[in-house]
């Protein structure tokens, strides 16, 4: 089992952030970190960690480094799927869940745009409660962008594909304020879904896994803020979660499938839930 260990400026970091628990950064740190690299570049990181905010901890993430030179893409607007269905379609090498969707039409609940055609628009009810942002890929290459009710009637751009979710966690490096967003949903324990950029434009596909005791407690949106600016996040935004979060692998064991998806309430690889849209690697 290999250890890996973050850089002393992020840990100088950890302990001078505002909220940041000394304990807590020293737990990621030294957390028993298991590495799997593609052949292909990609690598694949777990970690269960017990006593992280107070709780134990599953943690899956892909890191997609530049150098490896693959693309990023945005897939869905086909009906629900699950996202290793999804990934195997689109001959994706990682995948991890997308954005907010309506569970009984199958549509997203968020912009989606894809070139010059619109296909979905932010609903008022994720507006208020938690999206305001998104993601932008031009040629394989993604950004996080600030997104709200403004921006979204004026956005005029016809090259690439634009899906909102949110919130923002981390914005140039720095740690969001939540405060126009939904308490409740901010607060509570989810499992969670979510995508990171850093400064060396590595991109990073996130899930934590919950609502299992004892095995997985979630995290809140400050707690999953946290773990990603430790982790190295220049910037991060959240993912639709719950019983959707799910982190795939072309070949891995389990059908590909790394966390421990909820929706059939069994701390196994088996809880897949039907998604509208997906992140993937190619």
């Amino acid at each position: 089992m290999k250890k890996v260990l973050l850089s002393f400026a992020l840990i100088l970091w950890a302990l001078t952030a505002v909220g940041a628990n000394k304990r807590d950064s020293l737990l990621i740190i030294k957390a028993d970190w298991k590495v799997t690299t593609t052949p292909e570049g990609l690598t694949h990181k777990q970690a269960q960690i017990k006593g992280l905010f107070n709780s134990v901890q599953s943690i899956n993430l892909i890191e997609i480094p530049r150098s490896a030179k693959m693309k990023v893409g945005i897939a869905g607007d086909e009906g629900m799927k699950r996202t290793s269905q999804q990934a195997t379609e689109k001959g994706a090498l990682a995948a991890i869940n997308g954005t907010y969707y309506n569970m009984v039409t199958g549509n997203s609940v968020c912009f989606y745009k894809i070139n010059d055609q619109v296909l979905d628009t932010t609903t008022n009810g994720e507006f208020k409660s938690r999206v305001n942002g998104a993601i932008r890929e031009v040629k394989g290459n993604i950004e996080i962008i600030d997104w709200n009710k403004e921006i979204e009637a004026n956005y005029k751009k016809n090259k690439g594909t634009v899906l909102a979710s949110g919130p923002i966690m981390v914005d140039n490096g720095r740690i969001s304020d939540w405060s126009k967003c939904d308490k409740k949903f901010i607060e509570t324990r989810h499992p969670r879904s979510a995508i990171f950029t850093k400064k060396n434009g590595t991109i990073v596909f996130l899930t934590v896994d919950g609502r299992s005791e004892g095995n997985a407690a979630g995290m809140s949106i400050p707690e999953l803020a946290y773990l990603a600016k430790i982790l190295g996040a220049e910037d991060a935004i959240n993912l639709d979660g719950g019983g959707s979060t799910t982190l795939w692998l072309k070949g891995a064991p389990e059908n590909g499938v790394l966390n421990y998806p909820s929706d059939n309430k069994l701390f196994d690889h088996k809880g897949e839930r039907s998604v509208s849209n997906i992140f993937y690697v190619k």
